[in-house]
């Protein structure tokens, strides 16, 4: 067991017989009173985020998160289907199991999936990824990195805002924590 206080942004807690994820992390200092730890917590077996407020002397119990590399194959509708890659057992997530990340799945992709007591409780993208713009207003001669920027849909569906110089085709990295255009890749 564990204080309330302890907890931070990715932890994975046992409360109330479910297994969450911390999503957002709030310490709040009441006038006379004692703290209150505001959490946001995705459920790991259904997705749904909940609001839970603890005292800051609650003990919760942390869960181990086992980390397994795993290969993105393809979706079949709302499922996601991926290949652990020790095992190559075959594991089916859903939209909401997978999180903000979805925009940036490719084929082929290793991702880590968290899990812990053999429920699923998150899947870690890289830090960036690299892909191919594959709409995008035309650039014109004399624009420049800090010039502007225009939108660009990706290979994946995700739109993302790049600086004027990128055309259709070109290839570039994408940070997936933001959303945000890094760098033209190679």
């Amino acid at each position: 067991m564990i204080d309330a206080g302890e907890l931070r942004k990715g932890a994975a807690i046992e409360l109330d017989g479910g297994i969450y994820t911390v999503i957002e992390y709030q310490h709040v200092k009441m006038q006379q009173r004692q703290p209150v730890i505001k959490l946001k917590l995705r459920d790991a077996r259904t997705g749904n985020v909940a609001e839970r407020n603890l005292q800051s002397g609650d003990k919760v119990t942390p869960v181990f998160l086992e980390h397994r590399p795993v290969q993105y194959m393809y979706n079949d509708g709302d499922l996601y289907h991926f290949m652990d890659n020790e095992s190559y057992d075959q594991i089916m997530l859903t939209a909401s199991q997978i999180g903000e990340g979805i925009a940036y799945l490719k084929e082929g992709m290793v991702l880590e999936l968290l899990t812990a007591k053999g429920e699923t409780v998150a899947v870690e993208m890289p830090i960036s990824v690299e892909l191919q713009v594959t709409e995008t207003d035309p650039g014109f001669k004399g624009d420049r990195a800090t010039a502007g920027t225009k939108a660009a849909r990706l290979e994946t569906g995700a739109t993302v805002q790049v600086p004027l110089f990128i055309n259709t085709g070109d290839v570039i990295r994408v940070n997936t924590r933001s959303g945000e255009y890094q760098e033209k890749a190679g």
